[in-house]
């Protein structure tokens, strides 16, 4: 796979895996990502994983930018296996038609039934491609194909917090009120971004996500239990 280093401002340095968004790509981002992060690199101050890059953010004082090109040149080439520990979340949604404002429209314009749709979205171990756009958002792939439909043609300009939506190949939860141009189809009870918590957010690139859903009862035990700190999705750790 062919990689590029480009310059990002003086003090960082952005990777480049190809020029396409699949699972094969974010292996190469996330596998150079762990390589990084367990060798500590004088003068690296962080790595940040995309979809098809890794922007590594380093202290000029300490380093430059040739000669941290080779370094990562070197764990490119690197035969040293690492034993990435990610995890499979499994997040609870309610796609009733009080939580999910905009299931009817997808169900029109993908020739679904509502529950067809709920059926497809839950079925599919969803994959952590990056973290981005507000603090915690999951961009998840990839989305079954009888779900894809482009953005909205009129965001809104409010989408409120724990909206599970589809865009494109993506699906994803917001994570805070926010602006928005996604198909919200249900909501979760749980939080996740909790600026108390450490990290504060729930998911991590590389992490898997399945939904499952619930009733509006089982919403509501779930959301006091959440604001009680009591709860915490189910999740198993696994080697990737």
């Amino acid at each position: 796979m062919a990689v590029r280093f480009l310059p990002s401002a003086d003090s960082a340095v952005i990777v480049e895996f190809g020029d396409r968004i699949d699972r094969a790509v974010s292996d190469q981002v996330l596998g150079l990502a762990a390589r990084m992060r367990a060798a500590d690199i004088a003068g690296v101050i962080e790595v940040v994983p995309s979809f098809r890059s890794l922007m590594v953010q380093y202290d000029p004082l300490r380093t430059g930018s040739a000669e941290l090109i080779g370094t990562i040149r070197s764990l490119l080439t690197s035969k040293s296996a690492l034993d990435r520990k990610r995890r499979l979340w499994r997040v609870p949604v309610c796609y009733e038609s009080d939580f999910a404002p905009d299931l009817a429209s997808v169900a029109r314009q993908t020739k679904l039934a509502p529950e067809e749709v709920v059926a497809l979205h839950s079925a599919t171990r969803y994959h952590v491609y990056m973290i981005g756009f507000v603090p915690g958002f999951p961009y998840m792939g990839d989305l079954a194909e009888a779900l894809v439909l482009p953005r909205l043609a009129d965001p809104r300009i409010r989408v409120p917090s724990g909206s599970v939506a589809i865009a494109t190949t993506m699906t994803a939860i917001y994570p805070l009120e926010s602006p928005g141009g996604w198909h919200l189809i249900g909501t979760t009870p749980i939080p996740i971004f909790d600026t108390l918590a450490s990290p504060p957010a729930l998911f991590a690139p590389g992490d898997a996500v399945e939904f499952e859903a619930i009733d509006p009862d089982t919403f509501a035990r779930i959301r006091s239990a959440t604001e009680r700190r009591d709860y915490r999705p189910a999740s198993t750790e696994f080697a990737g």
